[in-house]
Parts: C-alpha cells; sequence; structure tokens
C-alpha cells in the first residue's frame, strides 16, 4: 500500500464526514463525531477489502470503496443513535470550504503530476568487431614470429549505440631471432592501417600514434632462437571500421643487431685429497 493510497483514505473519510454534517443534518452529533465515523469507515472498510476480498482496481476503485466504506458507519449512526434535533447550522460556509479543499487535495494526489523516476545510469558494453584473418605469420629479416588473437573493440552505450570509448586494437605479438650468430635488440614498432589504395587511414585528432615499446629488460635481446611476447593495446581509427575500408595492417619494426659468438674456455684443473 502506498503512502497516496492511504492518504486517499483519509481524505475520503474526512469529506464524507463532512458533507454528512451538510446534507443528514438531523440526528447527527456534530462535525466532528461524524469525521471521526467517516475515519473509520472509509481507513477500516478499505482495509478489509484489500485484505479480504479484492486489492487490485486501481485508484478510481480505492476511492470508490473508501466512499462507501465512510458512509456505512454515518448512515448507521443515523439510524441506531440518532440525536433529536437538527444539527447545528452555524459555519456551514467553512463547511463548503473545508470539504472542496479536500476534493481538490485528493484530485492533485490522483490526478496531479506524477514524480518524474530519477534518470538512470546509462549502460556502457564492449562492441568487438572481429578481424579477418585473426592470426598471421610475420617476417621482418631475421626476426619472424606471428600476430594472434587481433580484434577490435569499442565502448557504446547501450541503445542507442552511442560511442563512449574509441576503437582499439589487441593482439598478441610473438617475434624470435631465427639466425644462428646475431643478437637482436628490439628498438620500437609502428603499426599502419593502409586502405586499399595503399593510403594510410589517419587516427582522429588527438589519439597516439600506434606504437609497439618493447621493455627495457632482457625481453628486448633476442640471442639465437630466442623469442619474446608482447600484448599489443593500440589506438584503432574510427574510419576503418567501416566495410571494404580497411585492407592491410602493417608493422614497421625497428631493432639493432650486433655479432654473437661462443667459445670455449678450458680450466685444466687436478683433485687433490686433504
Amino acid at each position: 500500500m502506498s503512502f497516496v493510497m492511504f492518504a486517499t483514505w483519509v481524505l475520503v473519510g474526512v469529506l464524507a464526514g463532512v458533507v454528512a454534517g451538510l446534507v443528514m443534518k438531523r440526528g447527527g452529533h456534530g462535525l466532528k463525531t461524524d469525521i471521526i465515523l467517516g475515519l473509520a469507515g472509509s481507513i477500516g472498510g478499505s482495509w478489509i477489502f484489500r485484505g479480504l476480498i479484492y486489492s487490485g482496481g486501481g485508484m478510481f476503485m480505492a476511492v470508490v470503496v473508501a466512499a462507501i466504506g465512510a458512509v456505512i458507519p454515518i448512515i448507521a449512526q443515523r439510524k441506531a443513535w440518532a440525536t433529536e434535533g437538527l444539527g447545528q447550522d452555524k459555519g456551514t460556509m467553512w463547511k463548503w470550504g473545508f470539504g472542496a479543499a479536500l476534493v481538490a487535495a485528493m484530485l492533485w494526489m490522483n490526478l496531479g503530476p506524477a514524480q518524474q523516476p530519477a534518470a538512470t545510469a546509462a549502460v556502457i558494453e564492449d562492441k568487438s568487431y572481429t578481424v579477418t584473418p585473426p592470426s598471421l605469420r610475420v617476417k621482418a629479416g631475421i626476426v619472424a614470429g606471428e600476430v594472434v588473437d587481433m580484434k577490435v573493440m569499442e565502448r557504446v552505450e547501450k541503445g542507442s549505440d552511442r560511442v563512449v570509448s574509441l576503437a582499439k586494437l589487441t593482439a598478441i605479438l610473438r617475434l624470435k631471432n631465427t639466425s644462428t650468430n646475431q643478437t637482436v635488440r628490439l628498438v620500437t614498432g609502428k603499426l599502419r592501417y593502409l586502405d586499399g589504395k595503399g593510403q594510410p587511414i589517419k587516427l582522429e585528432d588527438g589519439r597516439a600514434e600506434p606504437t609497439v615499446k618493447f621493455a627495457s629488460s632482457s625481453s628486448d635481446r633476442l640471442d639465437p632462437g630466442q623469442e619474446t611476447t608482447e600484448a599489443l593495446d593500440v589506438d584503432f581509427p574510427a574510419e576503418a571500421l567501416k566495410a571494404a575500408t580497411l585492407k592491410e595492417i602493417r608493422l614497421e619494426l625497428a631493432y639493432i643487431t650486433s655479432p654473437y659468438r661462443e667459445e670455449t674456455i678450458h680450466f685444466p684443473v687436478t683433485i687433490g685429497r686433504q
């Protein structure tokens, strides 16, 4: 039960008591008694009806039930415990005014503008684009390897598809030094997105140039046969999301080589007892 519903019961009960004092003047015990009887009948009758008979029907049904419940005890009082004389006629104007105010309040509560629900936070979801093929083998001089798990993802507002976070390309880059006598020190890598004419597709203003930065540690140095793995997470141009626009992704890899040699050193030793 809502507050508006209970307040409607109260207003109907009070209004019934006021109207009874104006219409059924003979046999009443005064305005106070009529209002108490109206409240008791309205609230009690509505509560019994909702609990034992029917709880639906909307606000109109609630007003009708409350009105019937308010009238029953007032009529019963007039029939069973009526006074001998007429009720007091003093204050007729203010009773009509009070009754009109109650009616206006009840109409406003039930028909007035409803409170707007609080704005809910927008639901953000990830929108994925498949890259075909998702994996490729690559080779740059003595460095070879593969790019796997390529995919493009952007974050959008559910329902409106409004872009919240611009697209990014993610992938796993595995590189291997295929030389037998050269050491490789990886420096950096630059990605280029090319269209069907071999022209680069530009990123939007303010977005960083997609690069691969190798950590300044043992992972950027590859001896012969060694491998390294890098996670790619770089900006992707919105223009390239259009159908048949992107034709090629190019990785420009920069590295430094140096001769790699292995020599054997002999230590002539003997073991003696102590």
